[in-house]
C-alpha cells in the first residue's frame, strides 16, 4: 500500500510519526506492507518553494493508495499574500484530486463524557453524528470573486454556487452512508433566504427518490446550529455545502470535548482518498510533545477503512484507542482528575502497546 505523507505545519510533522508507527504496527500484525512517500504542503512548502502546493506534491498524492496529511498554516504566515497562504494548499489539494466529499464523525466516547461542553442529562445516550460536508464546491471556489476599491472605500465578493451535478454526488454520499448508520439523513441548508439552497434542496429531494429506505429532513443552517448543541441525539448524518459544512462540522466537533479526538476523510468519485485530524496546526504548543495524536491515528483507521477495505484492521485501531481512553491516559486536551497525563509520544505509545 502506498501512502502519500503530509506532515505540513505546526503539530502536524508530530502527530503525522505517530500515525506512522501505529500503520507499522498493523502492518507487522497482519503482514501486509505500507510503502510511504513524503511531501510539501502549506506553509513548509512556501519556504521551501514559494507557493503552498507544489505540483510535484500532487503528483505523489494521485499515484499512492491514499494521503495521510498532518496540518497546514501558522502565525508566520498569517500577513503573506492571501493567493498563497498555507490554506489555499489545501483547497488546492482537494480540488487536484477531486475529493469532493467530507466525512467528519463527531463520536463522544464513553470515557470521555466528562469533556462533554454539553450538559449531562443531553448527552446521556452518547453522541455519533456523521457531517458529510461537500468540499469542492460553493462559495470557496465560486467565480466571481473580488477583493478591490470602489469609491474610496474597500470591498470584496464571493459568489456561492452549486450545479446539479455536484449536489446529487454528495446527496448519494450522505444516503449511502446512512444506510450503513441509523438511516437518517439532514439536508442543511437556507432556502428561505437563497437562490442557491433552493436548487440545493430540490436536488436532494429528487436524489432521495433512489433511496426510499432512508429517511430524509430539510433544516435552515441557523436552525441547525443551534439544534447541534440543544439537543444533538436526533442527528444521524448531516449533508450540506462547503461554507455550512465547515462550520457545522467544528461545531459538531466541539461538543463532544475536544477537536484533537476527531478524524476526518476527504473522498472522490475513484483515486486515492486524502485523510486529516480536524484540529488544526495547534502552533503554541508545536514540537512541545502536547499535541493529541488519536485524531490522527484514528483518522488512519478510515483510510484503511474507506481506501484499503481492511476493516478488520481499521476495528483493531479504533478498539486500542478506546482501550487506551479505558486505561486513564490523557493529553493535556483530555485531561480530568485522576487521569494519566501524557504527551503526544507517550499517547502514541499507549496505543502501539494495546494493538
Amino acid at each position: 500500500m502506498k501512502i502519500c505523507i503530509l506532515a505540513g505545519d505546526g503539530i502536524g510533522p508530530e502527530i503525522v510519526a505517530q500515525g506512522v508507527k501505529v500503520l507499522d504496527k498493523v502492518g507487522e500484525k497482519f503482514g501486509c506492507t505500507f510503502e510511504y512517500s513524503e511531501a510539501l504542503i502549506g506553509g513548509v512548502a512556501i519556504d521551501a518553494t514559494g507557493g503552498p502546493l507544489p505540483d510535484s506534491t500532487v503528483e505523489r498524492c494521485k499515484e499512492a493508495d491514499a494521503v495521510l496529511l498532518g496540518a497546514v498554516g501558522g502565525p508566520k504566515w498569517d500577513t503573506i499574500d492571501p493567493s498563497i497562504r498555507p490554506e489555499k494548499g489545501l483547497l488546492g489539494i482537494r480540488k487536484a484530486m477531486g475529493l469532493f466529499a467530507n466525512l467528519r464523525p463527531a463520536v463522544l466516547f464513553p470515557q470521555l463524557k466528562h469533556a462533554c461542553y454539553l450538559r449531562p442529562d443531553i448527552v446521556e445516550n452518547g453522541l455519533d453524528v456523521m457531517v458529510v460536508r461537500e468540499l469542492t464546491g460553493g462559495i470557496y471556489f465560486g467565480e466571481p470573486r473580488l477583493e478591490g476599491e470602489i469609491e474610496g472605500e474597500r470591498y470584496g465578493y464571493n459568489t456561492m454556487v452549486y450545479r446539479e451535478h455536484e449536489i446529487r454526488r454528495i446527496a448519494r454520499v450522505a444516503f449511502e452512508a446512512a444506510r450503513k448508520r441509523g438511516g437518517r439523513v439532514c439536508s442543511v441548508d437556507k432556502a428561505n433566504v437563497l437562490d442557491v439552497s433552493r436548487v440545493w434542496r430540490d436536488v436532494v429531494v429528487d436524489e432521495h427518490a433512489e433511496y426510499a429506505d432512508v429517511e430524509l429532513s430539510h433544516m435552515y443552517v441557523d436552525n441547525a446550529a443551534m439544534q447541534l448543541v440543544r439537543d444533538p441525539g436526533q442527528f444521524d448524518v448531516i449533508v450540506t455545502g462547503n461554507l455550512f459544512g465547515d462550520i457545522l462540522s467544528d461545531e459538531a466537533a466541539a461538543i463532544t470535548g475536544s477537536i484533537g479526538m476527531l478524524p476526518s476523510a476527504s473522498l472522490g468519485a475513484d483515486g486515492p482518498g486524502l485523510y486529516e485530524p480536524i484540529h488544526g496546526s495547534a502552533p503554541d504548543i508545536a514540537g512541545q510533545d502536547k499535541a493529541n495524536p488519536l485524531a490522527t491515528i484514528l483518522s488512519i483507521a478510515m483510510m484503511l477503512r474507506h481506501s484499503m477495505d481492511m476493516a478488520e484492521e481499521a476495528d483493531c485501531i479504533e478498539q486500542a484507542v478506546q482501550k487506551t481512553l479505558e486505561q486513564g491516559y490523557r493529553t493535556g486536551d483530555i485531561m480530568e482528575q485522576g487521569a494519566k497525563a501524557v504527551g503526544t509520544k507517550a499517547m502514541g505509545a499507549a496505543v502501539l502497546e494495546n494493538l
